[in-house]
């Protein structure tokens, strides 16, 4: 049954200011499950204006106490984790345990958030003159804008939410719009939990861009986090120029791994095969280029082969299944040209490369002979394929690897000395040795070049919603 659901503006959830609604698909069957509500500038200044009227206040609330409703809402996460998963399942497509996994990801940055909260640092010292106390002191931004992509609805949302709030900041959320139900639970938990009115605030507007335009121009609004597309983060940093307005980016990757010839290929089979079809393949950390040195090329490719094969496509919500649909037709058909364009350009197609007419699934697929340079290897391919290029000497596989604008992740396998050597010298904000995952709320997620700009997580994250502000006392003995 379809339902209706709302945006989320000062306290109440409500419709849009013009009444029009768009459909929310299920990838897997292209059901319309809910019909979500769309923002209007009328709606979009009406959410500024509560996150600015709120701002004051919850700024003044005590640390303690905004850290407590971070924590309470990741035990309500924690004690629902199910009903996440599936409101993720459901409107994304990807498996039950990706989903499963996302949610236990997402809720932790409540908790690790609740913690940091209580714990930001600040400065005292005697100037080197002798004259004056320094003090340095560090205040929450302002209203911030949180713009999340479609592929991690909810952890990208909390990895976001989350500091803002630990920091005393309020916060205008703007979901993709494949994906706003399980923005919509998140920020329902957050109410239910006690977080005051105003302080967070979900919208969905359209036209897209020009809204969003219009609220980072709004003189409240000092804080951009976004998550997406290089393309579309150029344009958000022109627009965030126009005001000063400060921004954190998380964007796009196109990660190589190598497999050195020093290898354990138990474990760089089963570290590739998370790194590449985690989340069906649509992470912006997933392996986008393999790099697999000869001596190891034939074995590699045959023992990945029989890995993808044995694994099941198909709904979600059937627990069976290991990867999911991709999250719309559009995605399964760019992955489907990106394969063919490979192929054309004689890549071998070892297994897979089939999509479905029943929904937006495309099968595993691994391809071998690929060109370094070609399109399949610089561009995010976002879905089930794994692309194999063999080299012979590991410093030509490193120029490989570098040879990007992009520089978020990257993976090496290998003899751990070898290993952590070659890290060394990728151009990466994060570098996983022998191992397929990186992710933790502990720790500072970021790339380089034109993958982005700030850190998620860690200690850093609280830091990216904060301002330093330096205060001189006459120092007196």
């Amino acid at each position: 049954m379809t339902y209706l659901a709302d945006l989320f503006i000062d306290g109440v959830w409500r419709p849009g200011g013009a009444g029009e609604r768009f459909d929310v698909i299920d990838p897997s069957d292209l059901s319309v499950i809910a019909r979500f509500a769309t923002a209007t500038e009328g709606d979009c200044m009406a959410a500024v204006d509560a996150a600015a009227n709120a701002q004051e206040g919850w700024a003044a609330t005590a640390p303690r106490e905004r850290g407590e409703l971070l924590r309470a809402a990741y035990e309500v996460l924690t004690a629902e984790v199910e009903r996440f998963a599936e409101i993720i399942v459901r409107e994304n497509g990807k498996s039950w345990s990706d989903a499963i996994g996302e949610a236990n990801y997402a809720k932790e940055f409540f908790r690790w958030f609740a913690e940091e909260a209580v714990r930001v640092p600040g400065d005292y010292r005697l100037s080197p003159a002798g004259d004056k106390r320094i003090i340095v002191d560090r205040q929450p931004i302002g209203v911030a804008l949180l713009i999340t992509p479609w592929n991690f609805p909810a952890a990208m949302a909390t990895r976001k939410l989350a500091p803002a709030l630990a920091a005393g900041c309020t916060t205008i959320l703007k979901p993709a719009r494949e994906t706003p139900l399980t923005a919509a639970y998140m920020v329902e938990v957050l109410r239910r939990v006690g977080v005051p009115a105003g302080v967070v605030n979900l919208v969905t507007p359209m036209p897209t861009g020009p809204l969003v335009a219009k609220m980072i121009n709004r003189p409240e609004v000092r804080k951009l986090s976004f998550t997406g597309s290089t393309e579309v983060g150029r344009d958000l940093l022109h627009v965030c120029a126009d005001s000063v307005v400060s921004a954190s980016m998380e964007l796009g990757g196109n990660a190589p791994l190598i497999v050195l010839p020093g290898a354990d290929m138990d474990v760089t089979v089963e570290g590739t095969l998370l790194a590449k079809m985690r989340n069906g393949g649509a992470a912006c950390t997933a392996a986008n280029r393999v790099y697999v040195h000869a001596s190891r090329h034939d074995e590699f490719v045959e023992r990945m082969t029989a890995e993808l094969a044995a694994l099941s496509v198909g709904p979600g919500l059937d627990r069976s299944n290991q990867v999911g649909a991709l999250v719309s037709t559009a995605e399964r058909d760019k992955v489907a040209a990106l394969v063919e364009d490979a192929v054309s350009e004689g890549a071998t197609l070892v297994h897979g490369g089939k999509s479905s007419e029943q929904g937006a699934f495309y099968d595993t697929t691994l391809l071998t002979g690929v060109r370094h340079g070609s399109p399949i290897t610089s561009t995010e391919i976002f879905g089930p394929v794994l692309t194999v290029v063999r080299y012979d000497d590991v410093d030509e596989a490193v120029r490989m690897a570098n040879d990007t604008i992009y520089g978020l992740m990257a993976y090496v396998f290998g003899e751990e000395r070898e290993a952590m050597a070659v890290a060394g010298r990728l151009e990466a904000g994060m570098v996983a040795v022998n191992r397929g995952v990186v992710s933790d709320p502990a720790a500072p997620f970021g790339g380089v070049k034109q993958s982005g700009l700030g850190r998620e997580g860690g200690s850093d994250g609280i830091l990216e919603f904060l301002e330093e502000k330096y205060i001189a006392v006459t120092a007196h003995s």
